[in-house]
């Protein structure tokens, strides 16, 4: 798929990465468009295409009192506000058959989480929407089986797919990056690297999965010089109080300097 595929995407022409950025879950309507004014006015300025990020339900939690969402046709309706009010493109994971059709009446990409990526019936459901289809990479998986996924949403008549690694399981606790398989993985689509899920601590004793934040940047610029086609960052304006994944989320105010950073870098290994 090309770039362009994306609806009401920008800079294209900048050869620059694309990003995915947002909050990890839709808390509400004023933290949303906070999230997303400040993101494009950083993507503007660096002439980054830019996606909203956010998920209208979360259904894979650890604990049964973890927050799941605010309500799906709430949360879904956010979602597009943001979509129409700054004119950009919107992206939402989706995690049973029937939400592949609900999700894609409101966003522009559908999302498959990397637990999921193998159910066939998800993956075509999203296909079949006509959507842009984002392939999380199974912490559990290789980068060569990732073809499988992309061909899966090819052979239901849609080309428009790409792949996001989120890193793999290192132990019970862990998680590595691996990027001997982003030229692989580009072989199939596109791909981007989710640097914040790649950097989680899952499978904690507290039922709460745990985060390096502090490595954000490390595993970012390891990327853009591995020639990522995007990357995938959950940003919050208080990571501490965020209702999903705070452990491993980049805040808000560090958005502007890291990206700045990554596009310098970016245009260095343009260069040779």
């Amino acid at each position: 798929m090309a770039l362009t595929d994306i609806p009401n995407i920008k800079h294209t022409d900048s050869n620059n990465f694309f990003l995915l950025a947002g909050p990890c879950a839709i808390e509400g309507e004023d933290m949303a468009m906070r999230i997303a004014e400040r993101a494009i006015t950083i993507t503007d300025k660096l002439e980054i295409p830019y996606v909203f990020k956010g998920s209208f339900k979360k259904a894979n939690r650890s604990r049964i009192d973890s927050f799941t969402g605010i309500g799906d046709e709430k949360a879904l309706k956010i979602l597009r506000k943001v979509s129409e009010t700054f004119n950009i493109p919107t992206v939402t994971d989706i995690h049973e058959v029937s939400d592949a059709e609900k999700a894609a009446q409101y966003v522009d990409v559908l999302q498959i989480p990397a637990f999921l990526v193998r159910q066939t019936d998800l993956v075509v459901a999203a296909a079949k929407t006509g959507k842009v289809v984002n392939l999380k990479k199974g912490q559990f998986m290789s980068p060569e089986a990732m073809q499988h996924a992309v061909k899966k949403v090819h052979d239901a008549g849609n080309q428009k797919a790409w792949i996001t690694d989120r890193g793999t399981m290192f132990g019970y606790q862990d998680m590595i990056v691996d990027f001997r398989g982003i030229p692989t993985m580009r072989e199939y689509a596109p791909t981007v690297l989710d640097v914040t899920h790649s950097l989680q601590q899952p499978n904690q004793s507290s039922g709460v999965t745990g985060g390096r934040p502090d490595m954000i940047e490390t595993i970012a610029r390891a990327g853009v010089v591995n020639n990522v086609d995007g990357l995938f960052i959950e940003t919050h304006f208080d990571p501490a109080n965020a209702k999903s994944d705070g452990a491993n989320m980049l805040h808000l105010d560090y958005l502007e300097g890291l990206l700045t950073n990554l596009v310098t870098i970016r245009k260095t290994i343009n260069n040779l």
